[in-house]
């Protein structure tokens, strides 16, 4: 157990990933609250809609609660452009398969499940910890049936995308961006969530800026953009009263939350910047260690940073076991695992998370299939790349106004953890 009183605690906790506001922010929910607009209606929704969709390089942007109600809707767009409008209580995806982000948090996959359809998860690869695609080709061959696929870009990192795209066209799939993480982060000149049929982007309270809650559905069908405005406030038809002839939602953004999100939007390049040079202070600081931070392709994309992560090298992993709710270690010289450095920096108050744990290894979810490049399986398979991520990595502190100080005693203390 880690214990050394040279490591004192922070006297204020650092944080994973919190908001900060600047000033803005205040402004627009004054102005909300003055003129009487606290409601889902208002100039700043439609200043963060037309905000989001320049940013993103897209014609249209519909402002919803949530990130994960953007993937409901998108799946919901998907659903019906393949397989045509359900009847009531049957969603678009009834009975029908989705093959989807393995290593991701579970609203990349849950939406799937409220529309009536099967997730089927697709492994990761270790480049950028994203959908691998041999691993979807191979899904492919399997059900060739299929035809929506949702890919997660893992905490800011963009997926391969055009390698992933192919495979999708070759199939006749459509493709859906989770882009929840990576608000901002670029794919050879294009930002993500402009390159599937529809892209969803979150503003919750931890993002890389934030509305304290919120997301956006973006794309470049004004059909699309119509619809989801309709079904997120509850389908109502034109009519002098409250006519329903599909089901709808109340998933549409409060224009008081999208006054704080309108006034961060001027600082997302300056948050994107900061989150990078934590990045690159976390890589120099433990250079000798066994160790990596997570990967991306240099050459053709540009992350957001979101978090930062680190990836522990499998001969310096000491024993590590972890069950449903609480993991034990073995400490040993020279090496250590997530679970040691979570709670050595637990002991100076600083949160990390483990990486996000793999959606086939869930209780939820262990009866869907899971799929890697070696084939299909229920639960792990001997090539399980997600799984490994998840064991040897950790998320590390990132938000954006840790100082420079803060990080060097965190790195210490990791550094600590191998002695």
């Amino acid at each position: 157990m880690f214990v050394n009183k040279n490591y004192r605690p922070f006297e204020e906790k650092v944080w994973l990933a919190k908001p900060f506001m600047h000033g803005p922010e205040q402004t627009y929910m004054t102005e909300a609250y003055e003129t009487n607009w606290m409601t889902t209606a208002g100039k700043n929704i439609e200043e963060v809609e037309r905000l989001t969709a320049g940013k993103i390089g897209v014609k249209y942007c519909v402002g919803l609660s949530a990130g994960t109600a953007a993937l409901h809707m998108a799946l919901k767009l998907a659903g019906e452009a393949v397989y045509g409008k359900p009847k009531i209580g049957f969603g678009a995806l009834f009975q029908k398969k989705v093959f989807c982000s393995d290593c991701t948090f579970d609203a990349s996959c849950n939406p799937i499940v409220y529309e009536g359809g099967i997730p089927v998860f697709i492994d990761t690869e270790y480049e950028t910890w994203n959908m691998d695609p041999e691993a979807l080709a191979k899904a492919f061959k399997l059900y060739p049936e299929v035809k929506i696929v949702v890919i997660a870009h893992l905490y800011g990192t963009p997926a391969k995308m055009d390698e992933i795209k192919a495979v999708c066209d070759k199939n006749g799939a459509v493709m859906i961006e989770d882009a929840a993480e990576s608000f901002g982060a670029v794919y050879r000149g294009r930002q993500t969530g402009s390159l599937g049929m529809a892209g969803c982007l979150s503003a919750n309270g931890n993002k890389i800026i934030t509305g304290t809650a919120g997301g956006m559905l973006v794309t470049n069908s004004f059909e699309a953009s119509r619809k989801v405005k309709k079904w997120s406030t509850q389908s109502r038809e034109d009519a002098p009263w409250y006519q329903h002839e599909e089901l709808g939602y109340n998933y549409r953004m409060s224009n008081v939350v999208a006054g704080v999100l309108r006034g961060q939007f001027p600082y997302l390049e300056e948050h994107i910047a900061l989150k990078k040079r934590i990045y690159e202070r976390y890589k120099k600081g433990l250079e000798g260690l066994p160790v990596s931070m997570n990967p991306y392709d240099e050459k053709n994309s540009e992350p957001n940073f979101w978090l930062s992560c680190m990836l522990i090298k499998p001969e310096a992993m000491c024993r590590q076991v972890r069950g449903e709710r609480d993991s034990c270690y073995v400490p040993e010289h020279g090496k250590s695992c997530p679970t040691e450095i979570l709670e050595a920096m637990g002991f100076i108050r600083a949160e990390g998370r483990p990486i996000w744990k793999p959606m086939h290894m869930q209780p939820i979810y262990r009866r869907n299939e899971f799929i890697g490049r070696e084939g299909s399986c229920l639960g792990s398979s001997s090539l399980d790349v997600g799984m490994d991520i998840f064991n040897r990595g950790l998320c590390l502190p990132s938000h954006v106004k840790m100082t420079e100080e803060e990080q060097n005693r965190i790195i210490e203390v990791i550094r600590a953890c191998f002695e």
